[in-house]
């Protein structure tokens, strides 16, 4: 069973050196069954606070976005919904980035959701986007839902979509854990167990470090459980003592004899040291370094740093971004350089910051600046590739770059593939890399051709996509 796959849609309305246009929504999307009802789609959405306007309302401060959602198959539209979200009532402009959920049944089968969202405050701030889903079937022998990690919870018996068997759940729609964060919340549910012939079943989680696929001593537990139609399970892991890495969280479902009957994972980065950057209240100005950032641009500066940080660095990025605290982003523009190029601090700033402008000039749209697209963030992160093919039309494919670095670190011959499946805005997509920790998508030939391959399947993504007349791809990928 696979895990879904955290979505970040970062939309921009046109290119502006002013955070003013920005619309910022997490997306993530989970899968659960109910008897009598079948399988459903929880759709997640965070609204980050500073991308939107808000609003005096007589006593307080709200925003509203406008969301439209339509979910195909292949034939027919099989769900779509039109309304108006409000935020929560505020006070004053610097807020909590506020959420929506979504229920929605779906049979098992493939699918399509196109998103729709509009800051109602703001002109001309329309954004979509697309997401493929796959409903895998849950009515059938022993499952496992997907795997919701909490923000927060707490018991309720409200009836609302934020909540699930007694507790109110705000989903966590990141996959990264700070130093700070000491627990691992998790919600799950279980399916099918009544059909397992022991009148009790095992349930244990493990954690796995993804590096060398070695089992975290310490982090292992077994509990026993009565079967049941659904089973409900909220668990709270102590990740505090968990080191710097990347891990697998394992869920599993067994006979008492120790007979996996279904198993379930998620995956997560965790860091656990001081991910303080510098202490902006020590931090002087230079003004040679500040002259070089127009006061209207500095949250623009600020966010590009992103393509070229670590997770930690991002979230105190994001937090600094959320103030919007002039101030307080030149010191964060002007620390980050101090800390990673200390003996030419303001030299790296400048080229980085010819980088930021040229990926907006070459690979920005009207909707996303330059460096929030897919090939800007490569190209700020990587550099510039050594060799670029690009292929603006085809008899099959979607108009489709292919881009080779000879080397980046200690690796050779990697190679990163974008594609333009909407065939405007010049909003092309990375569809698949060999690169380590970028997207890896062995479907990709199938997908780039998508307009005359038929479907393959599970064990064989490419199944069906035959070299079609004219196309390339492959051989200008080289795939081995």
């Amino acid at each position: 069973m696979k895990n879904t796959i955290l979505i970040l849609f970062c939309f921009l309305q046109s290119f502006s050196y002013s955070q003013g246009s920005k619309l910022k929504t997490y997306i993530d999307t989970k899968q659960f069954y109910a008897p009598g009802i079948g399988n459903y789609l929880e759709v997640y959405m965070q609204f980050v606070s500073y991308s939107v306007l808000y609003k005096n309302e007589g006593n307080g401060l709200r925003s509203k976005v406008l969301i439209s959602v339509e979910i195909a198959d292949t034939t027919q539209t099989v769900f779509s919904d039109r309304y108006v979200l409000e935020s929560p009532e505020a006070i004053d402009s610097i807020q909590d980035d506020f959420y929506e959920v979504l229920r929605i049944q779906l049979n098992p089968g493939k699918y399509t959701m196109k998103l729709n969202l509009l800051d109602v405050n703001k002109e001309g701030s329309e954004i979509s986007g697309n997401l493929p889903i796959t409903i895998e079937d849950f009515s059938k022998n022993t499952k496992i839902s997907d795997i919701i990690v909490a923000e927060f919870a707490y018991p309720s018996d409200e009836q609302t979509n934020f909540d699930k068997s007694g507790y109110h759940i705000i989903p966590m729609l990141s996959s990264f854990y700070a130093t700070d964060s000491k627990n691992l919340p998790i919600y799950l549910e279980l399916y099918g167990t009544e059909e397992i012939m022991d009148s009790t079943f095992l349930l244990s989680y493990r954690m796995i470090n993804t590096k060398d696929a070695t089992e975290m001593q310490g982090f292992s537990k077994t509990f026993s459980y009565k079967k049941g139609p659904v089973i409900p399970v909220f668990e709270s892991i102590n990740i505090e003592d968990l080191s710097t890495g990347n891990y697998q969280l394992e869920v599993r479902v067994s006979r008492s004899s120790n007979e996996i009957l279904a198993v379930q994972t998620y995956d997560f980065e965790r860091s656990n040291e001081n991910n303080s950057m510098f202490t902006m209240e020590n931090l002087q100005l230079d003004p040679a370094f500040q002259t070089s950032i127009p006061t209207d641009s500095v949250l623009y500066f600020l966010e590009s740093l992103i393509p070229i940080s670590k997770p930690a660095e991002i979230k105190n990025i994001i937090e600094t971004l959320k103030s919007k605290n002039v101030e307080n982003a030149r010191k964060h523009l002007q620390g980050y350089w101090v800390i990673t190029s200390p003996t030419n601090s303001y030299e790296s700033w400048l080229k980085y910051k010819a980088q930021v402008v040229f990926v907006q000039d070459i690979y920005g749209n009207n909707f996303q600046e330059g460096f929030e697209t897919d090939r800007g963030r490569v190209y700020l992160k990587y550099g510039a590739p050594n060799q670029v093919n690009a292929r603006e039309s085809s008899p099959s494919e979607y108009p489709y770059e292919i881009w080779t670095y000879n080397k980046i670190g200690i690796y050779s011959n990697k190679r990163f593939i974008f594609y333009n499946p909407d065939l405007v805005n010049n909003a092309y997509r990375l569809l698949h890399s060999d690169m380590l920790g970028e997207l890896k998508n062995p479907a990709w030939p199938q997908i780039l051709a998508k307009r005359n391959t038929y479907n393959g399947n599970v064990d064989d993504p490419n199944q069906n996509n035959v070299n079609h007349w004219g196309g390339e791809s492959n051989d200008l990928f080289r795939q081995y």
